[in-house]
């Protein structure tokens, strides 16, 4: 399906070639960055139509009720839905939805829909990160053909980008803090409806998005990651760590895993690209995981453009605590009388798997947030062109930080019914964005005391 919609907005929004792989900025877009554009290159006006309002900083402030440690509350809560899409009228917005989203509709007719609310544009971060995105985008390369970049530092490296790679990158440096600590809940229903919730624990240390780093000074290791399933019993104890490097051609990712029937720690080299996630039940592929993440090096990225699209966004609703997975978890999809949709500005890129290289999916269309570059909504395609999953980030602006991430990611499988669901802790501890976390607990010795635990 190609962008049906890229839009004008008063600004030059038109097809970027992806032959300019390593052009840098021109002085004209590097000019609008602070006037038209925001730090982050988002356009900071409105639409002509008022649909989408304009930036005016995020949510820099806590609403009313909420305290550091609680389920964050919904600062939209009084928000009356604008409309609803089910299938009878999809059609009437098809050019404001991706093709996976459309095909949601065809495969679950009786039961799928998008409601609709009004846009928010809240997706904020500390000001240190908008000082260094700006200086990211006079500074920034791509190296070594697109599989790495240099000169930049804490967060998106091309704010202005000008080819589908530098997309990419934006999406895989984005400030998400620096240290997190959660236990999170997964789920991959039958195409019934049955589910077995995996308890997970996570622990990840980006020192690329501390105060003060560069590419050049975190020795090309850009992440460190702990993953340990806790629940159910038959699943407790598989523990992953993973050392995520910056340039995977470069230095390729380094992982070790440890299975309690073994009592052993062993490297794991396979943990990248299509390899089945951690207790997915084979409904995600390793770098489905924050909907894409490691290496670009395997497809060819194209960037199609910006244009208006209705994704995910404020999604509040399904962090609540008064809200139970239960509630959320049905067959097919989740309940989509939870999920709330916006109208935003996105960046649409396309991968194609490169000739020589493999992948389950041979394309792949990528849609991500202008305001924070993360990827909102992914169409994932097979050999044959067919449609195949559809991935969705539903995001939060987490206040103490402040970051906008997702709060539940989704994997919907449309040729066998079933879909992936990962990060429930609505009833549980939220996300600690100041874990006491450093290099020594990633290591593999710290791995084998934990498995001895």
């Amino acid at each position: 399906m190609k962008i049906s919609k890229l839009i004008a907005c008063g600004l030059a929004c038109t097809l970027i070639n992806s032959s300019s792989i390593f052009a840098k900025s021109t002085e004209s877009d590097l000019a609008k960055i602070g006037n038209e554009f925001t730090s982050y290159g988002a356009i900071q006006a409105g639409n002509k139509s008022g649909t989408i309002p304009a930036w005016t900083g995020g949510i820099t402030k806590a609403p009313a009720g909420y305290k550091k440690g609680q389920n964050h509350v919904d600062p939209y809560k009084t928000d009356k839905p604008l409309y609803t899409i089910t299938p009878e009228n999809v059609n009437e917005y098809k050019d404001l939805l991706s093709e996976g989203q459309i095909a949601m509709f065809n495969r679950y007719p009786k039961t799928y829909k998008i409601v609709v609310y009004p846009s928010h544009r809240s997706a904020s971060f500390p000001q240190f990160v908008y000082d260094a995105a700006t200086n990211n985008a006079k500074t920034a390369e791509l190296t070594n053909n697109g599989n790495g970049v240099k000169n930049a530092g804490i967060t998106v490296p091309f704010p202005t980008p000008n080819s589908g790679v530098e997309a990419i990158w934006n999406h895989l440096l984005r400030y998400r803090g620096e240290r997190l600590s959660r236990k999170v809940g997964q789920a991959s229903p039958t195409a019934k409806g049955s589910y077995v919730m995996v308890t997970i624990k996570e622990d990840v240390y980006f020192p690329y998005n501390e105060k003060g780093s560069t590419t050049e000074s975190i020795n090309n290791k850009a992440a460190y990651f702990v993953q340990t399933v806790t629940s159910p019993p038959r699943r407790a104890g598989n523990i992953l760590l993973v050392h995520d490097t910056l340039d995977q051609t470069k230095e390729p990712r380094l992982a070790w895993s440890y299975n309690p029937g073994q009592r052993r720690v062993r490297r794991a080299p396979n943990i990248a690209y299509d390899t089945p996630g951690t207790a997915s039940d084979g409904q995600r592929t390793t770098d489905q995981s924050d909907i894409f993440n490691g290496s670009p090096n395997r497809y060819n990225w194209e960037l199609l453009g910006r244009k208006e699209m209705l994704v995910p966004y404020n999604s509040y609703q399904l962090h609540s605590k008064d809200v139970k997975p239960s509630e959320i978890l049905m067959a097919g999809h989740i309940n989509q009388d939870i999920s709330r949709y916006e109208l935003h500005r996105v960046w649409a890129v396309k991968g194609t798997l490169k000739k020589g290289t493999n992948h389950i999916f041979a394309s792949k269309t990528y849609y991500l947030d202008e305001d924070s570059w993360q990827i909102l909504v992914a169409d994932q395609y097979d050999s044959r062109g067919n449609i195949w999953r559809v991935s969705e980030a539903h995001c939060i602006n987490y206040y103490e930080k402040p970051v906008f991430w997702d709060t539940l990611q989704l994997h919907y499988d449309l040729q066998n019914g079933r879909y992936l669901a990962f990060g429930f802790n609505n009833q549980g501890k939220v996300d600690d964005f100041d874990a006491k976390l450093t290099k020594k607990d990633f290591t593999p010795q710290k791995l084998r005391r934990k498995g001895r635990r």
